[in-house]
């Protein structure tokens, strides 16, 4: 099995990005804008669409307030495990650490996969930093 692990240093709060990324139905705006070009709710799961035209079913694992986590299992694509975590730490009042941990099959897709991790991190560094 295939896995990711990235982290990214932000200039912002933990308060402030746990409150976007614990806002799972508005990543789209809130999170990740230009990466996720749309996010809609269907019960426990989200149907997100990216910038490069992907759509995968997220379900909502978990949502820690306690551990700022979130956690999520996706389907779709060529996908036939995929699960992920993205949470935050506190670095100092102004300066947080995100990092996204995602297990996944097929192995051919670690590559792939790895590089929208990336451009996700870029994306939500740019938007948090504002």
């Amino acid at each position: 099995m295939a896995s990711i692990r990235q982290e990214i240093r932000v200039a912002a709060s933990a308060d402030q990005i746990w409150d976007a990324l614990r806002d799972v139905g508005e990543i789209h705006h809130r999170l990740v804008p230009g990466f996720v070009t749309d996010c809609k709710l269907e019960g426990d799961a989200r149907i997100v669409t990216f910038a490069n035209g992907l759509v995968a079913r997220e379900v909502i694992i978990d949502v820690d307030d306690e551990a700022r986590r979130v956690v999520w299992s996706a389907t779709g694509d060529r996908l036939t495990h995929h699960n992920a975590s993205l949470q935050v730490f506190a670095e100092d009042a102004g300066h947080s650490q995100l990092v996204w941990i995602a297990d996944l099959l097929p192995n051919s897709l670690k590559e792939p996969i790895s590089a929208m991790i990336e451009q996700g991190m870029q994306a939500m560094k740019k938007t948090l930093e504002k």
